[in-house]
């Protein structure tokens, strides 16, 4: 018998709904309005939430003040794209490989992982900017590709170890009678049902990659055509004073790469593929 909610409970379960999406849209609401406000609206008292005369101006004006605003959007965007690729081909053997091999060592090289992410980017600057001034990486894209992959692909074994762990042990039995390898195994059998599991690990890598961009390009990179949009909007940023509305403008410009990604991949998002695999 299905449970039915009281009138109550649904009441108080929409209002946590609606409490908790106002916590977390609050910030984008009220940053999208500055960006709709003049400059001087920004500090006249009291405060205005919503906009007197809003507009899109500062959309337009930006692109005057840093001129070189498209090329840094360019490259946060190719950098989470070729972060998230490295990552990607990386993690689906590895995961397989965690998944399906009991081999010596297997849980403490998970658990190596597991510290590798308890360091902040911050605490390893030095001896990472000595690895890529040996290696001849500053001033490059990869100075910035190189520590992203590095940082994200623990997690991202995880993640996907755990899907494919779901996946009968069965299929790949089946397979090897067939005569199948293990490498065909992985790329014709599994990897088609693990897809969902994939779209989720490069969802989260290219987010996490477009998001901690800036502490390694201000520090392993000076050449402004190497520069991605963290560090760009630095621009915006005075002596005398800061020009907000075209900063939370900028900031939403450049966040349509990432929301473009996850409207395109979502619908790659369909789970239960492996329902009715194996016959029980």
């Amino acid at each position: 018998m299905i449970d039915r909610y009281s009138l109550l409970e649904v009441i108080g379960l929409y209002a946590g709904i609606a409490l908790f999406l106002f916590f977390v849209l609050a910030p984008f609401i009220e940053g999208f309005l500055v960006s709709l406000k003049p400059l001087a609206q920004l500090f006249s008292t009291p405060y205005s939430f919503i906009p007197e005369n809003g507009s899109f101006a500062a959309y337009f004006s930006m692109w005057e003040s840093v001129p070189a605003l498209g090329m840094h959007i360019f490259n946060s965007f190719f950098i989470s794209t070729v972060v998230t690729a490295i990552v990607v081909a990386i993690v689906v053997p590895a995961a397989y490989a965690f998944a399906r091999f009991n081999f010596t060592g297997a849980g403490l090289l998970l658990a190596g992982f597991l510290a590798v992410n308890m360091f902040s980017g911050a605490v390893l600057l030095i001896p990472l900017f000595r690895l890529m001034r040996t290696l001849g990486l500053l001033n490059t894209y990869w100075a910035m590709i190189v520590p992203g992959a590095a940082f994200l692909i623990p997690s991202s074994v995880w993640l996907l170890r755990t899907y494919m762990m779901r996946i009968p042990r069965e299929l790949d039995e089946a397979a090897w009678v067939d005569g199948a390898s293990r490498l065909y195994t992985l790329r014709r059998v599994i990897l088609p049902l693990a897809m969902p599991g994939v779209v989720v690990v490069a969802i989260m890598t290219f987010i996490g990659a477009y998001a901690q961009q800036f502490i390694f390009a201000l520090t392993f990179n000076s050449k402004t055509e190497f520069m991605p949009l963290p560090v760009g909007l630095f621009a915006f940023f005075g002596k005398q004073e800061v020009i907000w509305n075209e900063l939370m403008a900028a900031s939403f410009i450049g966040i349509l790469p990432v929301m473009i990604v996850i409207v395109f991949l979502q619908r790659y998002l369909v789970a239960g593929l492996t329902a009715g695999a194996v016959k029980q």
